[in-house]
């Protein structure tokens, strides 16, 4: 009997271990896990975005594990995918402390054509948002707070919306996208991929969302016992939708929370590929 649960033991462990290895896309960047991309097909996207190249990055805790050795991976990791334009999910300052100047002084380097668009995090509060907002207004990110934001390419556009706080729905809990038209091509940035389903976000076609850290400990990609969402593992990590339907895709992210240790759960920078379906 005693044979048999050691049997059982490694055959777990070994079936856990190829899970992981089969979701990963191993990275040459120190300390990135891995780049993840996402064809998004869309017969609503305008001809002028076809192979537009979005590129996310989320959940920094700077330094946390992600610390300043690593920094210039993540910035080879992120100008290696050619992005149009970069987005950023929040939480950018380390539970310790870190340098933001630094962090996005670093970013700055990507020199994204579209520019660079942000929105602020749960640890963004106090002396963090403040030394946040200050880094983002000396290197050009703009920053999106319950406000959308419109990028043209030939004389077409599409539409970025950040959303403002989205743990705080007595004053967020009406999305911007509620003002836009149904015909307009709408990607939104939240911090946590919670807001979804918290609030209508109709005229959304696709949200990005951090937060959870994909568990930071996670089985087979579905199942963590840390609970980063109050939807428990649900939108844990990859492309999930709300009850409406609507997609939304959640990255893992960069740095750590609450402890600094990452087992099955790569942190990655995510691509985001727009395609225009026939």
């Amino acid at each position: 009997m005693r044979k048999l649960a050691i049997h059982l033991f490694w055959f777990f462990l070994a079936s856990v271990l190829l899970s992981s290895c089969a979701t990963a896309t191993f990275s040459k960047y120190k300390g990135i896990g891995r780049v993840k991309t996402y064809h998004f097909v869309s017969e609503d996207l305008p001809p002028a975005f076809d192979g537009f190249r979005i590129a996310f990055a989320t959940d920094f805790h700077y330094e946390s594990r992600f610390n300043r050795k690593r920094l210039p991976a993540l910035v080879e990791a992120v100008r290696s995918v050619s992005p149009d334009v970069l987005l950023l999910g929040g939480d950018y300052r380390g539970r310790e402390g870190g340098d933001v100047g630094e962090l996005f002084r670093a970013l700055e380097k990507v020199d994204a054509p579209f520019g660079t668009y942000a929105v602020m995090g749960n640890h963004e509060r106090g002396e963090n948002d403040s030394l946040v907002r200050v880094a983002m207004k000396e290197t050009g990110v703009k920053l999106l707070e319950h406000v959308a934001d419109t990028i043209t390419r030939n004389e077409e556009h599409i539409i970025v919306v950040g959303i403002r706080n989205p743990f705080d729905l007595s004053r967020n809990g009406v999305s911007p996208t509620l003002s836009l038209k149904p015909e307009d091509f709408v990607i939104m940035i939240t911090h946590t991929p919670d807001y979804v389903e918290d609030v209508d976000i109709s005229n959304t076609d696709l949200a990005l969302a951090g937060h959870t850290h994909g568990g930071q400990v996670s089985l087979f990609n579905k199942w963590s016992p840390a609970k980063f969402s109050k939807y428990g593992n649900r939108f844990l990590t990859g492309m999930k939708h709300n009850s409406a339907g609507i997609p939304v895709i959640i990255s893992n992210g960069i740095g750590t929370s609450r402890k600094d240790i990452r087992l099955f759960t790569p942190s990655e920078i995510v691509l985001v590929i727009l395609e225009k379906s026939e």
